[in-house]
Parts: C-alpha cells; structure tokens; sequence
C-alpha cells in the first residue's frame, strides 16, 4: 500500500486524539494490507487519511508519534518476518494527476542540481513484495517486504512462481527484487482449485496471491506470477540505468513488466511520462493482470545516487495511481441492514458485474443521506467502483437510461428488525434499541462455547426466549426460572430445571469468558483475556483511561478509544450482570499466585526472567478445543502464536498436526506431545509443581 505525503490539500486534525485515532487506522489498515485478508479500508480513504495525518504533524510537530505512517515503511502494518533484509525496502509515495507528477520532477530537478536524464514508466501491480536472493546463479532465499528492514521466509511457496526462475543464466551473485501476483488466468484457475477443495473462493487477486505465497499446508498449488522491478548487488563500476539493469536480468531469465504487454517505456520529459501514462490506463485492462497505477523512475544511475532516499521513500520514484476501476450494471433493489449494535444501512443488490478480476453483487450505499445525494433507484444502471480496488459502492446512475415510473428509495421509519424508533441524529442511523435490537444475535455470541458456554441455549431456545418478551439482554438470561420457562414449546419441569441450572452455573466463567460474550467492538477472544488479565477486574476496566488500555498489548489509539466506548454502552448490561451475580474477576492461579512471592518459581511457560515463552499449538490436545488450546498456553504464562519461526520456543503436536510440525523439527525447535501438554495443564491445575517440573524437563531443554 502506497502512501502519499502531501498536505497542501488536507486539513489537519483539530485533537491530538483524533490524531493518534488516524495513525492507528492507517496501521490497522496496512496490516490487513500486508497480511493479505480482506481489506476494510479503500485506498482513497487510505490516502487521505495520510494527507491529514501529515498536515497534523506539521501544524503541531509536537503530537508526533514514533508509529506515525509518515515515519515508517508500509504505514508499519507489514507481517514482519526474522530475515532482515540487506538493504531496506521502501515504499513510494504517490501522485494523483500531472500537476503532481510536475511537482515531483521539479522536486526532484531540485534535489540533484540539474534536470533528470530521462525517465522509465513501469505498471504498478498490486501483488506482494518481495527479495529473491540468488547465489551462483542458485535461488536460494525469498522473503516478503514485511516492516521494509525485515520480512518472512516464504522461499517454499515462491519457488512456484512464474518468471521467478530457480537458476540464472549465468552463476551470479545478487538480488532480485519484484511483486509476486496472479495474473486474471492464475486467479481464476486458482478460483477452481480452491472452491474443488471445498474452500470459499479468494476474494481478490491480491489477497490470493498473499494468501497463496504464505501457505505451507494446503492441499492444492495455486498458480503465481513475477515480475522484477529492480535489482541489488550488481557491480556498482558498471552505473547500469534502471532500464539497463532490467534488461540485465530479463536475459538472465526474469520477468519484467518490460516483457510484458504493459512494456516498460523510457521517457526524456515529464510530458512524455504523462502520456506514456494515459497509454497504460487506456490499455490496462486488456493486460491480463491488474494494475492500479504506474511507477516513474528516473532511469540514470547517477541521478538516483545524488537524489537519495528518506527513511521511507525513494526520492528518485512516485507512484501514480489510477481512478478506481469503475463499471456498469442494473441496481435490482435497495436492502436495509442492521448490524449487531443497532447501525442501519442501506445496500445496493446488483446485476452481478465483473470489477478487476472480482464478481460484485452487492455494494456499499453508506448511509441515507449518501443515498439521496447520490440519487440512484431501483432499475437505475448505475455506476460502481472497487474503491482502492476493495470495497465496491455505487457512485450515480445515468440519469438519462431511468426507466418510466421509477420511484426514489423510502428509507424506513421503523427499525427493519425490531420495528423500533429511529435514531437519525448522525449519518449513521442506528435503531434505539441499540443491542436489545439485535437480542437473537447477541444472546447467541454470549452464550456461545467460546464465551460463557451455557449448555441448551441454541437458537431455537434463544428465538422462544425473545419472541416470548422473556430475554432482551444477557443479564436477562439470570432471571430466568423453572416456572418462566416451563409453559415455553417443548420444555418440561426436567429440561426447564436444566437449563436453569446450566444459565446459573455459567457465573461462574472467568471474568474474560463475560468480556468475550459481551462482544466488544474490535476485540475478541483473544483480546478479551488480555484486558481481563491486565486488569483483572470489571471495576478496574470501567475506571481505566484510554492511556491505560493502551497499555495493553495489541491495544493502540483507535482500539483503545472504541473499547473505551462500547464499555460506556454497556455499562447498564454490565451493572445488570453484577447485580445477578455473574462472576466479574479474573481468576488467579496457583503458579501465578505464587509468583508474586519472590522466591517462588515462575509460570510453567515463562523463560526465567519472567517474560512469556512463544508457543503454537498445532494438531488436537485431548480434551480441549483449538481455541482453549491457546487459551492453555496463557494460563501456563506463554504467549499463543500461529505460525512457527525462529522465535517460537515450544510447538505442541497432537493428531492431525500439519507442515507446522515439520517446520519445527527443520528449526529444531523444542516439541511437546500434545497428550504431555494436558497433563502438564492438569498438573499446573492441581498446583502438583513436582509433576510440572518433571513434563517441562522431558521436552524443554533446561536452562544452563
């Protein structure tokens, strides 16, 4: 993900906390950029919230943080990996429009003294980044972009990509550095692959092409696509130009996009860049693979040298992104949803139509005032676009094909689901029953086994509670009786007396089992055992600051603000819990107890100053879920983790474990059976520190 960091159009934020709220989405969303799922943030919004962060820190240098997306690589969401890179590879900022691209090249006119000898233009690929280093001609390591000084070893999965070749023509010693994609045949063919083997399709060419180039255990080989776009390690004497240099490793037997159908032109002036620009957006559909912009460079050897680069950015290169891809197609009827906290929004269902490679159905209207503004009706041919490529929204309609007797959208007056008032107040609509409106979905995520796990509340119990006026919210659940529930369909004194009796017996869940069923807003299971043990009480969540959550790992600026929020929301559901006696106290353990005695032994899984091992678990523990599995880890004092690297210090095998094993044995990483791994979590339990010494001895080395 291209950044840009022109403020001279955006306006800078009027608190420091909207400040550091911004730097924390811009991350949030580079992460999900970086990591390949999908993405919730389109590029447009992206970039302007970049601009604003930037015209932020100069009009108040002062509220500058050390993650600031101006300061970093990737907006620092890349998956950093433990292969350091030899060189950083850095992003460019970007341009919009010729006036930028003017801009920069006077910029960089100035920079180096005297005017650029000359410019290529290269397509920009929306793929995933990455350094093939060759020895002797001999590929021998790939890894990912990740934070720019550090990135992931995914040399296994890259080996398969074309134009990536194994071997050289010649036994040379250097780096190759370019995006690895799927061309539109490699994604649907990797389409058919997927959906054969019973998986959902991949949503995007580029979340595929990442998803692809990371997994190590899937039952098929999706197809990947290379193309080089620049080159380390050749021999500094011979000032190759950029051109030169890819035409150098092209005959070595890499792809460049200058072998493509895009080509890679060389342009003696800025006009001739912007129309070898205008060229490559007329034509960049019929190319075969998506591009969403164009890279300028200059070519000289010598004008990159003296241009330099920040700590972030190239100054010699910008990225120039093109309009978001946009298409027509028939609006059958306009939705109205409303989300789990009451938010009601209205959606465009359309004629399915293809946009850069992705079937659309459905898209984005916002909100109602968007809709009005944007006046587009039932049987409109309408335009839609994939914002940044993602997230696809109606933008208009052509007024001039509407048909005869078409009528605009009426927005409801009532709430769709609980046919309650309205709260039109913001933009945002939202139904005033807020959560109470959504009974059925928030009963269900409470009760679920991952929360308070209460036996013989499925939906069809839960849809008779609510219909029945009986249950609006959680707490609700603990005034339930035998006499209550006796007259419901299909519930008698013996099945009445045992859900009773399976509602009560869940108080007793741990203080983090009340905050996952409660479903905050950006957290989960996870998250939720972090803030319960960080501040082991209810009460003591409620008085912490927005400073104090973001003490908690994983917890930045904008999570910390919205959990902030959401326990302001809840805090009536909350008192309602208390007052029935539901459990709102993180449990302390034995291990954990005894450690605060200075002379006591630490937890099970934490190295001997104290800090939490890394531990995967991989394969089934007899007796335990996957996710209680993690959950484990943490109650022995480790940290969970997914994937195994260099920095793992323990992976647990049980049945069924996969190429997480074998990758553990290769690193020749500690590994626990899994059957070890529960009687270790029993003996830790009963508090039996003999037992637990002598399971931790068979499979840690101890220490010297």
């Amino acid at each position: 993900m291209s950044t840009t960091v022109d403020p001279a159009h955006a306006a800078a934020f009027d608190s420091r906390a909207d400040y550091t709220a911004a730097v924390e989405r811009v991350r949030a969303a580079a992460r999900d950029y970086y990591s390949g799922s999908t993405l919730a943030m389109d590029d447009a919004t992206y970039d302007a919230l970049i601009a604003r962060i930037a015209a932020t820190e100069a009009a108040s240098p002062e509220w500058t943080v050390a993650e600031s997306p101006t300061e970093t690589v990737g907006a620092g969401g890349g998956v950093v990996g433990d292969v350091p890179h030899t060189t950083p590879m850095l992003s460019l900022d970007n341009v919009f429009d010729a006036d930028g691209l003017h801009k920069w090249a006077a910029r960089l006119d100035r920079t180096i003294g005297r005017p650029a000898a000359g410019y290529t233009v290269e397509p920009k690929i929306d793929g995933l980044a990455i350094s093939a280093r060759y020895v002797d001609g001999a590929l021998t390591q790939v890894i990912t972009r990740g934070d720019g000084r550090a990135g992931e070893d995914v040399t296994g999965q890259a080996r398969r990509a074309v134009g990536l070749p194994h071997r050289l023509g010649e036994p040379v010693t250097l780096e190759v550095r370019g995006e690895v994609f799927m061309t539109e045949a490699d994604f649907a063919l990797a389409n058919e692959l997927r959906t054969g083997h019973g998986e959902p399709p991949f949503a995007h060419p580029r979340s595929a092409a990442a998803g692809t180039l990371r997994a190590v255990d899937r039952a098929y080989a999706a197809p990947l696509s290379f193309f080089a776009y620049a080159v380390h390690g050749l021999d500094p004497a011979a000032h190759l130009s950029h051109a030169g240099a890819m035409a150098y490793v092209a005959a070595l037997g890499v792809a460049t996009t200058g072998g493509s159908g895009a080509g890679m032109p060389h342009c003696a002036t800025i006009d001739e860049v912007v129309a070898a620009i205008d060229d490559l957006n007329d034509r960049r559909l019929t190319l075969g693979f998506g591009v969403d912009g164009a890279v300028v460079k200059a070519d000289s050897a010598a004008d990159r040298d003296d241009a330099g680069s920040s700590s972030r950015a190239p100054r010699w290169g910008i990225a120039y992104k093109f309009p978001a891809d946009t298409r027509t197609t028939t609006l059958l009827r306009i939705e109205v949803q409303v989300g789990r906290t009451g938010v009601i929004t209205p959606v465009a269902v359309l004629e399915p139509v293809q946009i850069s490679g992705v079937t659309v159905t459905s898209a984005t209207l916002h909100n109602f005032d968007d809709l009005v503004r944007r006046n587009v009706r039932a049987g409109d041919t309408v335009f839609v676009r994939r914002a940044g490529d993602v997230i696809p929204e109606v933008t208009g309609a052509k007024l001039d094909e509407r048909p005869d007797g078409s009528e605009p959208f009426t927005p409801p007056t009532t709430c769709p689901r609980c046919d309650g008032e309205i709260d039109r107040s913001q933009k945002r609509w939202r139904c005033t029953r807020g959560r109470a409106c959504g009974a059925h979905e928030s009963l269900a995520y409470y009760t679920g086994r991952t929360s308070m796990d209460i036996e013989g509340l499925g939906d069809k119990i839960i849809d008779l509670l609510v219909r029945a006026g009986l249950v609006t919210d959680p707490a609700d659940l603990y005034d339930l009786d035998v006499a209550t529930l006796k007259p419901l369909d299909r519930m008698g004194d013996v099945s009445a007396g045992k859900l009773v009796a399976n509602i009560q017996a869940s108080k007793t869940q741990p203080f983090s089992r009340v905050l996952t069923g409660l479903g905050l807003r950006m957290t989960g299971r996870s998250m939720s055992r972090r803030l319960a043990r960080h501040f082991t009480t209810m009460d003591a969540l409620l008085a912490a600051t927005v400073d104090d959550l973001q003490a908690v790992e994983g917890v930045g600026p904008e999570r910390a603000l919205t959990i902030a929020a959401e326990l302001v929301e809840l805090r009536p559901i909350i008192d309602k819990l208390t007052t029935r006696g539901v459990n709102m106290t993180e449990p302390t353990d034995p291990t954990a107890a005894a450690a605060a005695d200075a002379d006591a032994a630490p937890a099970p899984l934490a190295r001997p100053d104290g800090t939490p091992m890394t531990v995967v678990v991989t394969g089934a523990v007899p007796g335990l879920t996957r996710d209680e599995g993690n959950e484990a880890v943490e109650r022995l004092g480790g940290k969970s983790s997914g994937s195994v690297s260099k920095r793992t210090d323990l992976v647990v095998v049980g049945e069924g474990a996969g190429s997480k094993a074998t990758k553990a044995e290769d690193l020749g990483i500690p590994i626990m059976p899994a059957e070890r791994f529960a009687d270790l979590l029993a003996a830790h339990t009963e508090g039996d520190t003999a037992r637990v010494a002598a399971l931790l001895e068979e499979s840690l080395p101890m220490p010297a």
